[in-house]
C-alpha cells in the first residue's frame, strides 16, 4: 500500500520521537564506552616487516589513554594495534574515539574483523593529518566498508576484534594517542524523508515561501521588493536529517548572485556552510558533503533583479555530495551529453599514455575524445569547437584515433564535424624527471565556403582517469583552487602549467558558483574556488577559407612544480621540429629488432613495438612499473616479466638498471618485497616474489654476461634462496603428511600470490613454479660465479622442492577429482592463465604430467571458444590471457594461438592505439575499473607471446624453436624475416619463405644454441621432410649450421 506524503511524514516523526529526535530539547541516544584505555594490556602491536611499533600508557583527555608509537624506518608498510572486543552491532550506529598525535600525515585505518579474522571491514582516512589537540572522530555505519575476506555475506553484524592501523603515506616516525572508544546506537536510516516546510523574510502575494520547496518547477517563491536586498529563505525538516547538497533553481532574472548557506539545529544558532560569490541564475548546485541539520537558511545578499525568485530548493541525499567527484557525476548525468567528460556521466572512456622513457607518472593521459590530463591526478585540457553558433563537444561529432607511423607513442585524435575537422596531437619531450607535454590542435575548414570558428580549450578540474579508477590515487576530480591567465601562461594552484605558443583571443575563468564554465559570459582572467571547482577557457577565433587550416601549439608541464619550458619566441615550427626529432628518437628505441612481414602481419608488429613503448614510458627512472596511475608502483612480478621482453628486443639497459634498483629493497631476513613505491618496500607476503628476483638476475646475466652486475646481485640472490628454503621447510612437517593435507607438503606457504587469492591466502602453484624457477636460476648463477659447492647445495634444494611440487600436483588433482593442473593445491580451482607460468618461464613443460597439462589447455580452449562465440555469458576478462598465446605456441597449437590473438586484438581500445587495459569489458561503455591503460604487464605478456611466435628457447634441451606461431599464410610468396632478435646465445636473424612445395630458410646472426635450431613449419605431421636433400631423422627439422641457405622439401 502506498502511503501519502503526510502519512510518511507522520510515521517518520513518530519514529524520530521514539528515539528522542523530534524536539530540540530531546536527549540523544547514550554512548556506550567500549574501551576507556585505563588499561592497555588487551592491546597488542603488530607492525609489518622492518617497521617498529610500541604501546604505552599516557595521560588521556579524561583519565588515561593509549600511546601508539611507530617508525617506518624510511620504508613502507604498516603499524597496527589490535584487541579482541566481541560486539553485537545494532542496526545503525556510530563508533567514535578521541585522537591526537605528533606524526607525519599517513593513512589512518579503523578496522573490525569477525571471529575468523579473515573478513575485514574498515574506514580509511587517506593522508590523515593527525591533530595536535584531542579531537573526536566519529565513524557511522555507512562509512564502514567491507575490505576483504572470503565471506559472501558482507554485512557486518558482529565484530570480534578492533584494530587501529597507521599505514605508510608520508611514512616516517611518530606517535598517536587514542582515548574513549565508544559506540552510540542511532535510529534506523529512514527510507525517505518528509518534505520540508519553508518560510522567508518576505513574500509576494501568491508567491509564498512554501512554493519554493513544493517539488514543482511550475511554482515559485518571490521576495517582496519592498523587503530590501537582504532576504532569508529557511527550510525546516522537522527534525535533524542528513543530506549532501542543494540544487537551487532560480527564476529567470531573479537570482541571487551572492548568498550564504547556513545550518542550524535549533533555528537560533546558525553556522556558515557555504558562501557563493558569483551566481548567475539558472540552476546552482551546491556541494554540502556529510551535512546534518534541522534547518537550512539561504541568506540572500545581492542579485540583479528587484526581487529574488526561487522555483525550487531541492535537497539532495548524502550520495549526491559524498565527494566532489560524486557531485560532478550527479551533475553530469543531469546535463546534456558532452557538457562533461564521458567518464563523469557513467560511460566507460579509454585513454592512452603520453610520456618519455623513464618518466613514469610524470606523464599525460590522452583520452579517446581528445582531452589531455596534465600529469598524474592533474586537471585536463578539453577541446570544444563553436561553429555556426553551435557548441560542439565530443558527443556531437565522429571521432577516430591514430598513432604516428601506426606504432610510435605520438597519438592523435581526429574530430569530424559538419564541414570541419579538428586534429589533436600529443607528445612528450624532455628529461625523465621533468618532462613537458607538447600538444597541437589543427582546425580545418572542410566546407566550400569561408567560415568563422572558435576553438575553445577548457582547463577544468577533471582528470582523464575516470571516477571508477579507485586504486592507487583518487581519480576523476582534480581540484583547482586557483586558476589564472598571467598573460603568457595558465597557472593552476599558483604554478604555471600551460603555455600557448600563440596567446588566446579571450580568456574566461570561472569559479563554478554559477553552475557552469563553458557558457560563462564573463571573461575574468582568474578565478578562485575554495572547493577546488575553478576552471578557465582559452578562446581562439579563427576565420578559415575553404580547405584552409589553422594550427595552434602548446607546451605544458607534467609535474606540478615545474613551469612549462620552451625557447624564447618559440613558434609552431619549433614544436613541429621537436615532433620530428622525437619521431626519430622513438624509431631508434623501438627498432632494435626489425620485422619484414606480409601486410596482414602489420598489426602484430605494430602492437609489439607499441608494447615496448608502453613499458619504457611507464617505468619511473629505473623502476619498471605496470602503470602510471592505478599501478604507479613496481611489482617484482611485473618487472621480471617486463625485463625479459625488453632483453629479447635488445634493451638490456632498462633490465639491468631495474635489477640494481630493486634488489636493495630486500628485507633483512631475505624476503623479497612484492612491490616497491615511493614509500619503500611493501611487506605483504606474496611468495612468488623471491623466485622472481632471482630469475631477473639470471635473465640479465644470460643475455648480457655482465659479471659486475651478477656480483652486485649475488648477495640478494643468496638471501632470497635462503628465505625460499626456510619457507618450503616450514611446510615439510608431519601435519602436512595426512591424506587431507598431503598436497601441501613442502610447498611455499599460503599467500595472496599474484593477487589472485586476495580473499584468502592459498597454496598457489603460481608461487611454487616461480620458486622452482628461482632455485633453478640460483644454481645457474652460482655456477656462473664458479661456486660449485653453492650450486650443489642449491641444486639439492631444487630437486627436493621439485619432487614435492610434482607430488603435490598429483595429490591435489586426485583429491579434487579434476583432470587439469589446479591453480592452488588447497582449492582445486581452474586457472590456466596462471598455469602458463609452469611452461614459461618456469620451463617445466616436459616434466609436467602430460595428460594434466594438455587437458588444462584443452579446457581453456573450450571455454575460450564459448566466450568468443557468445555461447556462454561473459562480462569481462583480463588480457593477462595473452600469455596463453605463447603457451599455445609452445604446445604446437599454431592455429589456436593465431585465433586467440585475433580475438584479443579485437579488444584493443581504441583499436588504433595498439593497447589493452588490465580489464576488458564485453560492453565497452559499461563503467568499470580497468586498471592502467595501457597496462605494462599486459603489454609484456603480449610482447613475450608475440616473440615466441617467431622464436623461443626450449627449456628441456636449450634449442631455439623458429616460427612455431607464425601464421601459415605468412610463409607464402616473399615469406617473412626477423633481424636483431636477442637470445641467451646471441643475436638471431632469420628468414623463411615458401619455395615451391617446400621452404627456404636462412639463419644468420651470432646465436649458437647448444641444441641448434628447430624449424617449426605449418605442415601436416605425416609429411616427412628432407633438408638440403638429406632425410630428417625423426619428426623435428633441425638446423645446426647457420649462415647457409637451407632448402626444406617433402622427401
Amino acid at each position: 500500500m502506498r502511503r501519502s506524503l503526510q502519512q510518511v511524514r507522520t510515521v517518520f516523526l513518530a519514529r524520530a520521537a521514539a528515539f528522542g529526535l523530534a524536539s530540540a530539547g530531546a536527549q540523544e541516544p547514550a554512548e556506550r564506552v567500549l574501551d576507556a584505555f585505563e588499561e592497555i594490556a588487551p592491546w597488542t602491536a603488530a607492525p609489518s616487516d622492518d617497521v617498529r611499533a610500541s604501546l604505552a600508557q599516557t595521560q588521556g583527555e579524561t583519565g588515561r589513554a593509549l600511546r601508539f608509537s611507530f617508525d617506518f624506518g624510511g620504508g613502507a608498510g604498516y603499524a597496527a594495534i589490535r584487541r579482541a572486543l566481541p560486539l553485537e552491532l545494532p542496526e545503525n550506529y556510530e563508533i567514535s574515539f578521541q585522537i591526537r598525535g605528533e606524526a607525519p600525515a599517513n593513512n589512518l585505518e579503523f578496522k573490525l574483523t569477525d571471529e575468523s579474522g579473515e573478513n575485514v571491514w574498515w574506514s580509511v582516512r587517506r593522508d590523515y593529518a593527525f591533530p595536535r589537540e584531542w579531537t573526536r572522530m566519529a565513524i557511522r555505519k555507512r562509512q564502514i566498508e567491507f575490505a576483504w575476506g572470503p565471506t559472501q555475506d558482507r554485512r557486518l553484524r558482529r565484530a570480534a576484534h578492533f584494530e587501529f592501523v597507521v599505514s605508510a603515506g608520508a611514512g616516517g616516525a611518530g606517535a598517536i594517542e587514542i582515548d574513549n572508544l565508544t559506540i552510540r546506537e542511532l535510529p534506523p536510516a529512514p527510507i525517505s524523508y518528509p518534505a520540508p516546510t519553508a518560510r522567508a523574510t518576505s513574500s509576494q502575494v501568491a508567491f509564498g515561501a512554501e512554493l519554493g520547496a513544493d517539488g514543482r518547477l511550475s511554482t515559485q517563491w518571490r521576495s517582496d521588493p519592498a523587503g530590501g536586498r537582504a532576504q532569508d529563505f529557511i527550510l525546516d525538516f522537522g527534525s535533524e536529517r542528513e543530506f549532501g547538497g542543494l540544487v537551487l533553481r532560480w527564476v529567470d532574472g531573479a537570482y541571487a548572485s551572492r548568498y550564504d548557506v547556513e545550518f542550524s539545529h535549533d533555528g537560533v544558532d546558525w553556522r556558515l556552510a557555504r558562501r557563493v560569490e558569483d551566481g548567475d541564475g539558472g540552476a546552482d548546485p551546491v556541494l554540502l558533503t556529510e551535512s546534518e541539520a534541522r534547518y537550512v537558511r539561504l541568506r540572500l545578499l545581492e542579485g540583479p533583479g528587484a526581487f529574488y525568485g526561487l522555483a525550487e530548493a531541492e535537497i539532495r541525499d548524502l550520495a549526491f555530495g559524498a565527494t566532489p567527484q560524486a557531485f560532478f557525476q550527479a551533475l553530469a548525468c543531469e546535463a546534456p551529453r558532452g557538457a562533461y567528460p564521458r567518464g563523469m556521466r557513467g560511460e566507460q572512456n579509454y585513454w592512452t599514455l603520453v610520456g618519455v622513457d623513464g618518466g613514469g607518472a610524470r606523464s599525460a593521459l590522452f583520452s579517446e575524445d581528445g582531452a589531455l590530463e596534465l600529469g598524474p591526478g592533474g586537471a585536463s585540457v578539453e577541446p570544444f569547437v563553436i561553429a555556426d553558433g553551435r557548441v560542439f563537444s565530443w558527443a556531437d561529432i565522429e571521432i577516430t584515433q591514430a598513432l604516428r607511423e601506426n606504432y610510435l607513442p605520438i597519438p592523435s585524435v581526429l574530430w569530424r564535424g559538419p564541414g570541419w575537422e579538428l586534429r589533436t596531437t600529443a607528445l612528450a619531450d624532455g628529461a625523465a624527471d621533468a618532462p613537458r607535454l607538447l600538444h597541437r590542435y589543427e582546425l580545418t575548414n572542410a566546407s566550400d565556403h569561408v567560415r568563422e570558428f572558435s576553438l575553445v580549450l577548457a582547463v577544468r578540474p577533471f582528470q582523464v582517469n575516470p571516477p571508477q579508477q579507485f586504486l592507487g590515487a583518487p581519480a576523476g576530480f582534480s581540484p583547482i583552487n586557483e586558476i589564472a591567465w598571467t598573460g603568457a601562461e595558465v597557472a593552476i594552484n599558483g604554478a604555471p602549467r600551460l603555455r600557448p605558443l600563440r596567446a588566446p583571443d579571450a580568456v574566461r575563468a570561472a569559479p563554478f558558483d554559477d553552475g557552469a564554465w563553458i557558457g560563462a559570459a564573463r571573461g575574468e582572467a582568474s578565478a578562485a574556488s575554495e572547493q577546488g571547482f575553478a576552471a578557465a577557457a582559452l578562446v581562439y577565433r579563427l576565420r578559415l577559407a575553404p580547405g584552409q587550416h589553422a594550427a595552434l601549439g602548446f607546451v605544458s608541464s607534467l609535474t606540478p612544480n615545474a613551469a612549462p619550458t620552451a625557447p624564447r619566441g618559440a613558434t609552431l615550427a619549433w614544436l613541429d621540429r621537436r615532433q620530428e626529432a622525437l619521431t626519430r628518437e622513438w624509431r631508434g628505441k623501438l627498432g632494435h629488432v626489425s620485422f619484414a612481414v606480409p601486410a596482414e602481419g602489420a598489426r602484430v608488429v605494430n602492437t609489439l613495438r607499441s608494447s615496448i613503448a608502453t613499458m619504457l614510458m611507464s617505468r619511473d627512472g629505473p623502476a619498471l612499473r605496470p602503470g602510471t596511475r592505478s599501478y604507479a608502483r613496481s611489482w617484482i612480478r611485473d618487472g621480471a616479466m617486463m625485463a625479459e621482453g625488453l632483453l629479447r628486443v635488445g634493451l638490456a639497459g632498462p633490465a639491468r638498471d631495474y635489477l640494481d634498483w630493486y634488489a636493495p629493497y630486500q628485507f633483512e631476513n631475505g624476503k623479497v618485497p612484492c612491490c616497491v613505491d615511493a614509500r619503500g618496500a611493501d611487506p605483504v607476503p606474496e611468495n612468488d616474489s623471491h623466485g622472481e628476483l632471482i630469475h631477473l638476475a639470471a635473465l640479465v646475466h644470460r643475455y648480457t654476461g655482465d659479471r659486475a652486475t651478477l656480483d652486485r646481485a649475488w648477495p640478494h640472490v643468496e638471501a632470497a634462496a635462503r628465505y625460499m628454503e626456510s619457507l618450503r621447510q616450514s611446510e615439510r612437517i608431519a601435519a602436512n603428511q595426512t591424506p587431507e593435507r598431503a598436497a601441501y607438503f613442502g610447498l611455499m606457504p599460503p599467500s595472496i600470490s599474484h593477487e589472485g587469492y586476495s580473499a584468502r591466502p592459498a597454496y598457489s602453484y603460481w608461487d611454487d613454479f616461480w620458486a622452482l624457477r628461482g632455485f633453478e636460476d640460483a644454481v645457474y648463477l652460482a655456477d656462473a660465479r664458479g661456486d660449485g659447492a653453492g650450486a650443489a647445495r642449491l641444486g639439492a634444494q631444487r630437486d627436493e622442492f621439485s619432487a614435492d611440487l610434482f607430488a603435490s600436483i598429483a595429490a591435489s588433482s586426485a583429491r579434487f577429482g579434476v583432470n587439469y593442473i589446479p591453480g592452488a593445491a588447497d582449492l582445486g580451482d581452474f586457472d590456466a592463465t596462471s598455469t602458463t607460468i609452469a611452461i614459461a618461464p618456469a620451463g617445466q613443460q616436459a616434466r609436467l604430467p602430460q595428460a594434466l597439462l594438455y587437458a588444462t589447455f584443452e579446457r581453456y580452449w573450450t571455454n575460450f571458444v564459448a566466450r568468443r562465440d557468445g555461447t556462454v555469458a561473459s562480462s569481462d576478462y583480463t588480457p593477462y590471457e595473452l600469455r596463453v598465446v605463447g603457451t599455445f605456441v609452445r604446445l604446437g597449437w599454431r592455429a589456436r594461438a593465431n585465433e586467440a590473438l585475433e580475438f584479443f586484438f579485437r579488444d584493443q581500445r581504441p583499436q588504433a592505439w595498439n593497447q589493452w587495459a588490465e580489464v576488458v569489458g564485453r560492453d565497452m561503455r559499461a563503467p568499470r575499473f580497468v586498471g592502467d591503460m595501457p597496462h605494462g604487464w599486459v603489454a609484456s605478456d603480449y610482447l613475450r607471446s608475440a616473440l615466441d611466435m617467431f622464436a623461443y628457447e626450449r627449456a628441456e634441451d636449450a634449442a631455439i624453436v623458429l616460427a612455431a606461431g607464425v601464421p601459415e599464410s605468412w610463409f607464402a610468396e616473399r615469406g617473412f624475416a626477423v633481424r636483431g632478435l636477442e637470445t641467451p646465445y646471441g643475436r638471431l636473424d632469420y628468414s623463411i619463405r615458401r619455395d615451391g612445395t617446400g621452404y627456404r630458410v636462412r639463419i644468420d646472426g651470432a646465436a649458437r644454441p647448444p641444441s641448434g635450431f628447430v624449424v617449426a613449419l605449418p605442415s601436416p605431421e605425416e609429411v616427412r621432410f628432407c633438408v638440403n636433400g638429406a632425410p630428417v631423422a625423426g619428426r623435428e627439422i633441425k638446423v645446426d649450421q647457420p649462415r647457409t641457405d637451407v632448402r626444406i622439401r617433402p622427401c
